[in-house]
């Protein structure tokens, strides 16, 4: 739940909402050139975003722009996508997120390569889908 402060907001650090979520593509997911579909590594984001958004927010949120998405090296059928998402600014009601996405290539030992990245923001809601507060974020010192 984190510290409170003078503003009677908790506190919570970017690495409360730390979130890794890995995937292997399947050939299910390729396009006409035999590389995954971008709208699929989008979804994958996405995912691990809002769920890095719901563990600051202590409940649900939900995507309000995708600010920045840069895709770095195609993905191919096979491949482990780890996909991790970490806060890195929360407002009163909302939150951007970054996400970097790498992969490790199932036919070639090495470094992961990285795929992907991006900066969503999210804002967290209550049952009636109304914008409710979410706790400040702490930053390092």
């Amino acid at each position: 739940m984190g510290i409170r402060t003078t503003t009677g907001r908790a506190h919570k650090a970017p690495a409360d909402s730390r979130v890794t979520l890995a995937h292997i593509m399947s050939e299910h997911d390729t396009n006409l050139y035999g590389t995954i579909h971008g709208g699929v590594v989008m979804k994958l984001i996405d995912d691990a975003a809002a769920a890095a958004a719901g563990r600051h927010a202590d409940g649900p949120a939900v995507t309000v722009s995708v600010n920045r998405m840069a895709f770095l090296s195609p993905v191919r059928a096979g491949d482990l996508l780890t996909v991790h998402a970490e806060l890195e600014r929360a407002g009163r009601t909302s939150m951007d997120v970054a996400v970097q996405v790498t992969a490790e290539r199932w036919n070639a030992s090495g470094p992961t390569t990285e795929v992907a990245t991006a900066q969503l923001t999210f804002v967290a809601i209550d049952a009636d889908g109304t914008p409710r507060g979410v706790p400040e974020l702490t930053t390092a010192t």
